[in-house]
């Protein structure tokens, strides 16, 4: 079953290419431990998801690009084709000379409905390339106004025309520090959309990837390049094939599908996250020995304190035991600080959340968005509706 990658704005776009540049990288290494027949299982398997039929022996990425200015649209189709090992489709894209501004609310309703019809019908385009559709992946930001904006509404339509497809949106938590001065409205306006619409929210936090870069990768000087590598790998390990329970050569064929059977148990718990070990850049890795139960042992100890990274682990976190009362119940000074889900950015930027209230600093940039129709009630609902997200994750 094949997947239908949608890149929304500049952050979207770029790190879409280094996606689909590192599924193709890794489905023909050269490298690894498995027969011919098994690589080829493995390519194809890789291909059926990703990428669409071969023209003139190169393969066609599932993607459609949308941004509302023309330069980083055409830099990323440029260095898809310059790589000559594929490429995305020659119309496949849908671009516009005038920005969104940061702002959300003129991505979603100046942007999203002038241009609704042209971008749904570029997705129909390739949705009818697919022999089996197993749903729609939207790469974006949260802080921005294309990204954000566009998104929730690409989003919102994708769920109207393609009600029983999943959906994944991987979004990009903005720096804590900040990026854009109204990237708090932008984010809270977001991800309230998208939890109405979306199946399951892949967030990654640009702080939490940038020291990954600065303390695993040893990179000095990090660009934004570097980041999007690092996003890229940690997707790739998320959405390439995996073997069925029917053994070699037979791989599970509906990605999304089997992603969301195991992580989204009910429709109020959608957030998810990514951890991954070894985080390493490649010569160190060359010198290192791993054993399949130690990564394991690393891994679920990241999961159960919540570390973003192994470097840190804190190995004194425990699961809850049998027979103690619920967390929520037990005494401040006895309570376990167990992470109860993957799923629970809400929580960690719940305080974030609360305290961006409507008073008279966030008051100070409100206009930017009634202009546009979006009204200070429409804050308190995406507010209200979050808080429910946060004490949902608290009650777990």
């Amino acid at each position: 079953m094949s997947i239908v990658t949608v890149q929304l704005g500049q952050c979207g776009n770029q790190i879409g290419f280094e996606v689909f540049d590192t599924l193709f990288s890794d489905s023909h290494s050269s490298q690894g431990l498995c027969s011919k027949r098994e690589n080829e299982a493995y390519q194809a398997s890789c291909k059926e998801r990703f990428f669409s039929e071969e023209e003139n022996g190169v393969p066609i990425a599932r993607a459609v690009l949308v941004d509302m200015e023309p330069k980083v649209i055409n830099q990323t189709l440029s260095k898809a084709a310059q790589s000559g090992r594929w490429k995305y489709g020659q119309h496949a894209y849908f671009c516009q000379k005038q920005g969104s501004g940061n702002n959300w609310a003129y991505g979603y309703s100046v942007h999203g409905p002038r241009h609704e019809e042209s971008i749904m019908n570029l997705i129909q385009k390739e949705v009818e390339k697919c022999d089996s559709l197993s749903g729609f992946f939207i790469i974006m930001s949260m802080a921005g106004g294309t990204g954000s904006g566009i998104g929730a509404f690409v989003t919102q339509n994708l769920q109207d025309h393609y009600a029983h497809s999943l959906k994944m949106n991987q979004i990009i938590w903005p720096y804590g520090t900040g990026e854009v001065i109204v990237q708090n409205y932008n984010s809270i306006l977001t991800l309230s959309h998208l939890y109405r619409s979306s199946d399951a929210l892949l967030v990654h936090e640009n702080d939490a990837v940038h020291k990954i870069c600065a303390k695993l990768m040893n990179i000095k000087q990090i660009s934004f390049s570097d980041i999007n590598q690092v996003l890229a790998h940690q997707l790739g390990s998320v959405f390439q094939p995996v073997y069925s329970a029917e053994g070699s050569f037979h791989y599970r064929r509906n990605p999304l599908g089997d992603l969301m059977e195991n992580l989204v148990p009910h429709p109020e718990f959608k957030m998810l996250g990514v951890r991954n070990i070894p985080q390493m850049s490649e010569n160190s890795l060359a010198y290192s020995t791993f054993t399949w139960a130690g990564l394991l042992k690393h891994l679920r100890q990241m999961l159960i304190s919540n570390a973003k990274m192994e470097e840190g682990i804190d190995w004194q976190v425990r699961p809850p035991i049998s027979g103690l009362p619920p967390l929520g119940k037990m005494p401040l000074n006895k309570e376990l600080h167990f992470n109860t889900s993957i799923a629970n950015l809400a929580i960690l930027r719940g305080k974030d959340v609360q305290s961006a209230d409507l008073g008279k600093k966030l008051r100070a940039y409100l206009h930017q968005y009634t202009k546009f129709g979006i009204e200070e009630e429409d804050f308190l609902d995406s507010f209200t509706l979050l808080e429910q997200v946060v004490a949902s994750y608290y009650n777990l």
